[in-house]
C-alpha cells in the first residue's frame, strides 16, 4: 500500500507540478487555429452568399481568439502546487451548461409566447426573431449546448475519480470545451440568419459540422486515453454509458451529415442520400440522438450522481450491465417508427416499432436500479432536494420511456404523430428526466469542485424543485390534452363524409392549452434562474443560508 501511494504522488508530480502542455501539443493546437483561421479568410474572400461571409468572418474571430488565448496560456508560469486531478475544465464546463441552459430555456419561452399571442410576439421587421427561426435555435440549444456542456463536464468528472487518473491530454480537454463553445455560436448565429441544413437535431451547415466531427474526435481521445491509464482496474459502468453516447453520436453525426456543398464559398449543400433514404437516416440519426445523446449519457450521470450523492452502492451492479447491452443493442434500430405511414416500406416501420416497444424491458430495468439504489436512504428524500430532485428525474425516465414505445405502435402513432402529444412526450423526457439529472448534477458538482461545504441554500433547491416540477406538470398535461384533441379533430367526419373542422379550428381550440404550456415554461425557466443564483453565491463562497440543523442521535 505504501509503495503504491509513493507511486501515486510521483504520477502527480510528474504530471501537474507545472501545468504547462507539451510542446508538440501546443504546437499541434496552433497549427489546427492556424490552418482553420487561413480557410476563413479564402472563404471570406471568396464568398458567394453574404451569410456564408458573415459566418467566416465569426469563424475567423474565433481562431484569432483561440491563438491569442494559447499564446497568453503558454507565456504565463504556470508552476503551481500539484493537484490530482485535471478539474477547471470541468469548472469551466458547470458555468457554460447553466449559461446555456438559461439561454436556451428563455428562447423556448419566447416561441411558447409567439404561439400563444402571435399579434404580440410576432415582429415582421425583425425576421430573425420569426418562429422557423428561433425553434431550432430552441432546440439545439437546450440539447446541444446546455445537454452537451453537462455531459462533457460530468464525463470529464466522472472518468477522473472512477479510474483514479487525472485527465489525459494537456491542453486537449480544453480544446474540447472551447472548439465545443465555437461550434455552438457558429450553429446559433447561423439559425438567426437563415442558415440551416433543414434537417432535426442536425440543422448546421456543412462547416460547422466539419468542425464538430474534429472536436468530437479529440473528445473520444481524451476519453479513451483517460481510461487507459487509470490505476482502477475496473471500468464503472457509468463510463460504458458515456463512451457509448461519445462514440455512436460520433457515427450518427458523420453519416447523417454526408453532404456535398453546392461550393466551397456558399453555406448550402446536397445531402448525400434523397427521398425515402433520406428520410430514413435522417431519423436513423435523430431517433438515436435522443437515445444516445439524451438516455445513454444521461444514464451515466445516473449511475454515478445518485449513488454518490445517497452515499449508498448502486443497487445492482449486474442489473446496470444488463442494462447498458440491451439499451445499445436495442436502441439503434427504432428510429424508423417516426415513419408510420410514408413511403418506407412496411417491414423498415414494423422494424422500428417492435423494438421501440422492446426497448421497454432495460429501459424500466435502468430506472428501477435507479430507483432501489436509495434502499436503505430513502429518509434522505426528505431532507436532500438535490438528491429528491435526481430521484423524480428517474421517474420521468420511466414515464417517457413507456410512453414512448407505446406511441410508437401503429394504431396509437396513427392518432399522435404530427400533433402535439408528440411535443408534450418530447418534453416529459427533457424537463422531467434530462433536465432535472442535469440540475442535480450541477447541484452536486459545484460544491465538490470550489470546495464548499455545502450549498448556499438547501431553500432555494427547494424552491426550484417545486416550481420546476410544477413547471412541468402544467406544459405536458397542457400538451397531451392538446395533441389528443388535436388527432380527434383531423380525423372527425361528418355524416356526408367530410371533414368535420377545418385546420384553423383545431388551432383556435389549442389556444387555452397554448397558453398553459407557456405558463409551465415560465415556471421552469423560473427554477433555473434561481439554481443560477444559487450555484453563484456557492462558488462565490458566501456563508450558507442557513446553518445544517445536525441529525438527532438514537439512544442505545
Amino acid at each position: 500500500m505504501e509503495s503504491r501511494a509513493r507511486a501515486g504522488e510521483a504520477m502527480i508530480r510528474t504530471e501537474t507540478i507545472t501545468g504547462r502542455a507539451a510542446p508538440w501539443e501546443a504546437a499541434l493546437i496552433a497549427a489546427i487555429l492556424i490552418a482553420g483561421g487561413f480557410l476563413t479568410v479564402f472563404g471570406a474572400a471568396f464568398a458567394t452568399d453574404p451569410m456564408f461571409k458573415v459566418q467566416m468572418y465569426m469563424a475567423m474571430a474565433g481562431f484569432v481568439l483561440g491563438l491569442g488565448g494559447l499564446t497568453f496560456w503558454l507565456g504565463q508560469d504556470r508552476a503551481e502546487q500539484a493537484t490530482r486531478y485535471h478539474d477547471n475544465v470541468v469548472k469551466a464546463g458547470v458555468i457554460a451548461s447553466m449559461f446555456w441552459g438559461i439561454a436556451g430555456l428563455l428562447v423556448g419561452v419566447v416561441i411558447a409566447l409567439q404561439l400563444s399571442f402571435p399579434n404580440l410576439f410576432y415582429f415582421p421587421d425583425l425576421g430573425w426573431t420569426n418562429f422557423g427561426r428561433l425553434r431550432p435555435l430552441h432546440t439545439s440549444a437546450v440539447i446541444f449546448a446546455f445537454g452537451g456542456n453537462v455531459l462533457i463536464a460530468t464525463s470529464f468528472y466522472v472518468v477522473q475519480r472512477t479510474s483514479r487518473a487525472r485527465l489525459a491530454g494537456g491542453l486537449w480537454p480544453w480544446f474540447v470545451f472551447w472548439g465545443y463553445q465555437a461550434f455552438i455560436v457558429m450553429a446559433g448565429t447561423g439559425y438567426l440568419m437563415g442558415v440551416t441544413q433543414g434537417r432535426e437535431y442536425a440543422e448546421p451547415p456543412w462547416y460547422a459540422d466539419l468542425w464538430l466531427t474534429l472536436v468530437w474526435v479529440v473528445y473520444l481521445l481524451v476519453f479513451l486515453a483517460t481510461l487507459w491509464k487509470r490505476e482502477e482496474k475496473h471500468i464503472y459502468v457509468a463510463n460504458w454509458f458515456y463512451l457509448a453516447f461519445i462514440v455512436t453520436i460520433a457515427m450518427l453525426h458523420i453519416v447523417n451529415n454526408l453532404a456535398m456543398p453546392i461550393s466551397f464559398a456558399d453555406w448550402f449543400s446536397y445531402s448525400a442520400f434523397a427521398g425515402v433514404q433520406d428520410a430514413l437516416t435522417q431519423w436513423w440519426y435523430g431517433h438515436n440522438a435522443v437515445g444516445f445523446f439524451l438516455t445513454a449519457g444521461f444514464l451515466g450521470i445516473m449511475y454515478y450522481f445518485i449513488p454518490k450523492q445517497a452515499n449508498r452502492p448502486v443497487y445492482s451492479y449486474r442489473l446496470s450491465i444488463i442494462h447498458f447491452w440491451a439499451l445499445i443493442f436495442l436502441y439503434i434500430w427504432a428510429g424508423p417508427h417516426h415513419l408510420h405511414y410514408t413511403a418506407l416500406p412496411q417491414w423498415a416501420q414494423t422494424l422500428g416499432a417492435t423494438f421501440s416497444v422492446m426497448l421497454w424491458m432495460p429501459s424500466w430495468g435502468g430506472m428501477i436500479n435507479g430507483l432501489m439504489t436509495l434502499s436503505g436512504a430513502w429518509d434522505k428524500l426528505r431532507t436532500d432536494p438535490v438528491l429528491r430532485m435526481m430521484v423524480v428525474s428517474v421517474a420521468f425516465y420511466g414515464m417517457s420511456t413507456f410512453e414512448g414505445p407505446m406511441m410508437s405502435v401503429r394504431t396509437v402513432n396513427a392518432l399522435s404523430h404530427y400533433t402535439d402529444w408528440t411535443i408534450g412526450h418530447v418534453h416529459s423526457g427533457a424537463l422531467g428526466w434530462v433536465g432535472f439529472v442535469s440540475f442535480g448534477a450541477l447541484y452536486c458538482l459545484t460544491p465538490w469542485l470550489w470546495k464548499r461545504e455545502r450549498l448556499h441554500s438547501n431553500a432555494l433547491v427547494e424552491w426550484h424543485f417545486w416550481i420546476a416540477t410544477i413547471g412541468i406538470v402544467l406544459y405536458i398535461t397542457a400538451m397531451w390534452v392538446a395533441g389528443i384533441m388535436q388527432g380527434l379533430m383531423w380525423r372527425a367526419y361528418d355524416q356526408l363524409g367530410f371533414l368535420q373542422y377545418s385546420f384553423v379550428e383545431t388551432v383556435e381550440a389549442m389556444h387555452p392549452y397554448y397558453i398553459i404550456r407557456a405558463l409551465g415554461g415560465l415556471l421552469y425557466l423560473a427554477g433555473a434562474l434561481l439554481m443560477a443564483y444559487n450555484l453563484w453565491r456557492t462558488a462565490r463562497g458566501d456563508a450558507p443560508a442557513r446553518a445544517p440543523v445536525p441529525h438527532a442521535v438514537p439512544a442505545e
